[in-house]
């Protein structure tokens, strides 16, 4: 299964936040979306990084609640880890899991943004894949006995 098929799925939707945003700004947009990431776009709109709930404790950790009032584009994830439509799942899942990062940005053929995948998203697509196919092995089975 590819990328596209849970974006077809879940649908397109990205939340974004600009970098010069305050931490507090985007810690009240997680919360609201209830989500775990945002994707950072700079003055001109491009991509620019990412920002995580890990990113925010992070900043908090270091600074405390004067950490709030920072810039996103301070402490977001600059170093930014993306995927196309057409990459595997499963590649997917193991760049995440070797990386240790939730959020994967989307990019479409033209490397414009087209949507977000989480850990979630691809554990709950696998889990039907599976669900699926232990099902046709079933099927199968009871056809032939």
């Amino acid at each position: 299964m590819q990328v596209r098929h849970i974006l077809r799925v879940k649908g397109h939707d990205i939340i974004a936040i600009q970098s010069s945003a305050t931490l507090g700004e985007a810690a009240q947009i997680l919360s609201d979306k209830k989500i775990g990431a945002l994707v950072v776009k700079d003055k001109n709109g491009k991509l620019a990084g990412i920002f995580s709930e890990r990113d925010l404790v992070h900043a908090i950790a270091a600074t405390g609640a004067a950490a709030l009032s920072e810039s996103v584009g301070r402490h977001m994830t600059k170093a930014l880890q993306t995927c196309v439509e057409s990459d595997a799942v499963e590649s997917i899942m193991e760049v995440m899991t070797v990386g240790r990062f939730r959020h994967v940005p989307v990019l479409d053929e033209n490397q414009q943004l087209c949507g977000m995948v989480s850990i979630g998203d691809i554990v709950k697509t696998r889990i039907a894949e599976t669900v699926s196919e232990a099902a046709a092995l079933r099927d199968y089975i009871s056809a032939t006995a």
